[in-house]
């Protein structure tokens, strides 16, 4: 179910102010930043977020178009061998899981949708494989529909750096921003800091003194922003479980 609004807590005005200057700044710094899984349908889509589990965008990257050649419908990777889906997305990690999901979501979607990728977050969160997080890049990349923001990794690391949240969960986190955040801002807030990051706030190796967020950081006000960042890393590390 999706958040509730009387279920979020209600910032203060100077924190929602606070949030909406870093989402400006995101925007100038990375105007163009998308999803980084390469896809031409939201099926495609929706597949490529069920194997980005545990595994990096890279990786799915190298294995999707083999097995979207092979399977590019959902009927016709309902229909797969035993198999044949696992030996393609091995290099995936999770492959067995991954694949189950698959077969699963896939026969959902041919039995329930006419094999079309249905456009809410109840029917979606239904799939097999398919939890919050998958629902709203589909929804968002695929349709433009913001129903919620997108918390991967890196989004959960850097907002609690960002002191935009003290929760440790991607579900409270998202509650979080999206009372920070109006809606339009939702899916595009995501795509940005994932780029930021990949590129300068990674969790090995902060680049606080080339951050443009610094001023608004109070983690980069820190003598010791550097293991601070790397402690919230571990964090998200140990919670890296949560249902995609």
């Amino acid at each position: 179910m999706p958040p509730s609004t009387a279920a979020r807590r209600r910032p203060s005005p100077q924190l929602r102010q606070r949030a909406e200057r870093i989402a400006a700044q995101l925007a100038c710094d990375y105007a163009d930043a998308t999803c980084a899984l390469r896809h031409a349908s939201p099926l495609e889509l929706l597949l490529a977020t069920i194997l980005s589990a545990q595994c990096t965008d890279d990786r799915v990257n190298r294995v999707t178009p083999a097995l979207f050649a092979r399977f590019p419908t959902a009927a016709a990777l309902a229909a797969a061998p035993p198999g044949a889906i696992e030996t393609l997305i091995r290099s995936c990690g999770f492959f067995n899981a991954k694949a189950r999901n698959l077969r699963g979501c896939c026969r959902a979607l041919v039995e329930r949708h006419g094999g079309e990728v249905p456009r809410t977050m109840d029917e979606l969160v239904r799939l097999p494989g398919v939890a919050r997080k998958t629902a709203n890049v589909v929804l968002g990349t695929a349709f433009g529909i913001a129903v919620g923001v997108v918390v991967d990794t890196h989004v959960q690391r850097i907002t609690r750096l960002l002191g935009l949240t003290r929760q440790r969960t991607p579900e409270r986190i998202e509650q979080d921003l999206m009372a920070l955040l109006p809606p339009d801002a939702w899916i595009d807030f995501s795509h940005r800091l994932i780029w930021h990051g990949r590129r300068v706030c990674s969790a090995r190796r902060p680049r606080c003194d080339d951050c443009s967020l610094a001023a608004l950081c109070p983690s980069a006000r820190q003598p010791a922003a550097r293991p601070a960042a790397q402690s919230a890393g571990r964090a998200v590390g140990r919670s890296r479980k949560s249902a995609r």
